[in-house]
């Protein structure tokens, strides 16, 4: 398997009160978030992000460590799974504009709604599925989505993620570390459908015979 590192150490942190919003949450607003819609990318905050909008601060700090750490050069084929609007797509596209790259989500909203410049690289479809030939990427990207499945779906998009890469991915998800990561993440979290302790992850990792980089989503 690959190495746990932080490659979003430059995306802005944002102060989380999950308590607060523990108060808040139902299980009904999770529901409507797990649609992936406009409730979820675009609707209030309770069901998601209340307003899901480019901004170059949060991924052109982040790019320049993907470059560095995948030694890309601009000629490699790139997947993102669970890209959303692409934002991230659109900012590795302006430092690298040769790159082939991939969108891939399950939201038909977030898709239609997608950045223009990136809209024609971006398609619907699931993770636990992926609609790509084994080894079609040189790189394989999925930012916080894989822990939206159910612990054997999340271990069947690994595969997958494992499937179409040649070797070179990096996962992020939900995760903790101690008791009190624990209370706060599941407090904070609002699609999640597994979230496990870090050493967990890394052994249904092995499970799924992954060997890309990982690192950890806590509020």
């Amino acid at each position: 398997m690959g190495i746990e590192i932080d490659l979003l150490k430059n995306y802005p942190k944002a102060k989380r009160n999950t308590s607060e919003r523990a108060n808040v949450i139902t299980e009904a607003d999770r529901e409507i978030a797990r649609e992936y819609g406009e409730a979820f990318f675009d609707g209030d905050r309770t069901h998601g992000y209340g307003g899901f909008h480019y901004a170059p601060r949060f991924w052109q700090p982040v790019i320049p460590d993907f470059i560095e750490h995948f030694s890309l050069s601009g000629n490699e084929k790139i997947l993102d799974i669970g890209c959303a609007k692409g934002f991230m797509l659109y900012d590795l596209k302006q430092a690298l504009p040769q790159t082939h790259l991939v969108g891939l989500d399950i939201s038909e909203y977030a898709i239609s709604k997608a950045k223009e410049e990136v809209k024609p690289y971006l398609q619907i479809g699931d993770a636990k599925a992926l609609p790509f030939k084994d080894n079609e990427f040189d790189v394989v990207f999925s930012i916080n989505t894989v822990h939206n499945l159910e612990r054997e779906e999340c271990i069947n998009a690994i595969k997958e993620i494992e499937r179409v890469s040649k070797g070179k991915a990096f996962i992020t998800v939900d995760a903790y570390r101690n008791e009190e990561e624990k209370k706060r993440m599941f407090q904070w979290a609002l699609t999640a459908k597994t979230i496990l302790h870090v050493d967990e992850w890394v052994a249904l990792f092995e499970e799924a015979g992954y060997s890309g980089d990982y690192y950890w989503f806590i509020p």
